[in-house]
């Protein structure tokens, strides 16, 4: 038998992790109806399910990348795909709705300690630039795909073998994904350097008092006490850590990068793209069953249209990307998608099927285009020396993003007077998203790129210094 050279050994090991990250992000849009039916859950409780697991993982994402730093990459990866594993088991096993709450948390803080680790893991297992392109290449085609096939694989779990199956199925990824990183993967001592513990505590906080209000908001009354308590410790958290931020040197975020506008832009964009699209990947798997009697595996593939497209767009962006700038190409991309979600406003019990497969495919396509469009917009506006900093802050602002859709479409749902009422209610919401990141995205990165060309171009001295490069 042939041995298998190390190189692909290497992609596997640390492409485990992403691919259960995106498969756990997906495929609980499909099985959210059936887990609110057999474990007899509130709306607020399956929106817990869901959001829980973003809201650790978004909370302790950028803590995760500096314990990486201070400890090792590879031992913080093991440890993130261990708690993954063992939080996984636990909601397979999940007696009640509670208990699988809690696992999901648990999930989420899994998920943000392999995330980052992964990504440094795999820059330093391949040094050769050119080798290293082309594996980001396969790298990033493994990514979409399980995320595009993730509702399609949660409706078959599903419906073959039951909503436990779905996370069952991380057990042998997470094991191979560990078995392969301690053979194959090389470890490294980390820098000691000290961790903004306070600051990422009051992320957390803050964070958790905003799924709280969102969630709980419309079940206990917006001028409940608890709502009004979460949403006072929300404010505070985010009181003391300005307070800290501007007094020490040791930030969560690199603030002084925010100041570029196309920086900031590029973080306001992705942190709407991720709101609207998993707010959206929600609602759309509930109301499909609920509203349409879809079953689960039914579901997952009428939902493929929304999904299926991104790899074959971020390919194409891929060919694209050297002859249209970032700004113009987000612009005209989220454009689209708000218009395509806009149209399902008139959304009722006698659209057919097909309106909404267009509408979805439609954002599909724009959202395979804006993914990378966005992380190049951020990468070029933070420059080299900040790229792997601006990476994290885009991925953490994207979450931050998921987090509040998923909260906020589910509070749009559960004041709706139908499931149907409710798609279209959060359709317009989604919309709006979309069109204000246009916005953005035309305001703050595109007319900044036009300026400097115009300025290239009437600036004798520039020009003959960019002519003589």
């Amino acid at each position: 038998m042939p041995k298998i050279p190390p190189g692909p050994m290497k992609i596997a090991a640390l492409a485990a992790g992403f691919v259960m990250a995106s498969l756990d992000t997906t495929v609980m849009q499909v099985a959210g109806a059936t887990i609110q039916e057999r474990l007899h859950a509130s709306l607020s409780q399956l929106t817990w399910a869901v959001d829980g697991y973003v809201l650790t993982f978004a909370a302790l994402l950028m803590l995760a990348g500096g314990l990486a730093n201070r400890v090792g990459a590879r031992r913080v990866y093991m440890w993130g795909m261990a708690i993954f594993g063992g939080a996984s088991l636990t909601c397979a096993l999940a007696p009640g709705i509670e208990v699988l709450i809690a696992a999901r948390l648990l999930q989420g803080a899994g998920a943000a300690l392999f995330m980052p680790s992964s990504l440094a893991l795999l820059v330093r297992a391949f040094p050769d630039a050119r080798e290293r392109t082309r594996v980001l290449g396969v790298w990033s085609a493994i990514v979409s795909s399980s995320m595009a096939l993730g509702p399609t694989v949660g409706g078959l779990m599903v419906g073959a073998f039951d909503w436990p199956s779905i996370f069952l199925i991380n057990l042998p990824v997470g094991i191979a994904g560990m078995l392969l990183t301690r053979r194959h993967i090389t470890g490294e001592e980390g820098d000691a350097r000290p961790l903004a513990a306070p600051g990422h505590a009051a992320v957390i906080v803050g964070l958790a008092g905003i799924s709280f209000a969102l969630i709980e908001g419309p079940q206990l009354g917006w001028n409940s006490a608890p709502v009004i308590g979460a949403i006072a410790a929300a404010m505070l958290a985010a009181v003391l850590l300005i307070a800290r931020e501007r007094r020490t040197t040791n930030q969560v975020m690199p603030w002084t990068l925010f100041r570029g506008a196309r920086f900031a832009g590029a973080n306001a964009v992705g942190f709407l793209f991720n709101a609207a699209f998993y707010g959206s990947l929600f609602m759309i798997g509930l109301y499909l069953q609920h509203a349409r009697g879809a079953s689960p595996l039914q579901a997952g593939l009428e939902i493929l249209p929304l999904t299926i497209f991104i790899p074959f767009s971020n390919i194409a962006f891929a060919r694209i990307s050297g002859r249209i700038a970032a700004g113009p190409l987000l612009a005209v991309s989220f454009l689209g998608a708000g218009v395509a979600s806009l149209a399902l406003v008139a959304l009722s019990p006698s659209t057919p099927y097909w309106m909404l497969a267009v509408a979805l495919g439609l954002t599909s396509i724009a959202g395979g285009f804006i993914s990378p469009a966005m992380t190049a917009a951020t990468v070029n506006a933070a420059g080299t020396r900040h790229a792997n900093t601006a990476g994290s802050v885009l991925n953490a602002n994207r979450q931050f993003g998921s987090l509040v859709g998923i909260a906020s479409t589910g509070a749009v749902l559960a004041v709706a007077p139908g499931w149907t009422a409710g798609a279209a209610l959060s359709f317009l919401l989604v919309g709006a998203a979309y069109i204000a990141a246009a916005l953005i995205a035309w305001r703050l990165i595109h007319l900044p790129e036009r300026r400097q060309t115009a300025t290239s171009r009437t600036s004798p001295r520039r020009s003959a210094s960019t002519a003589g490069c």
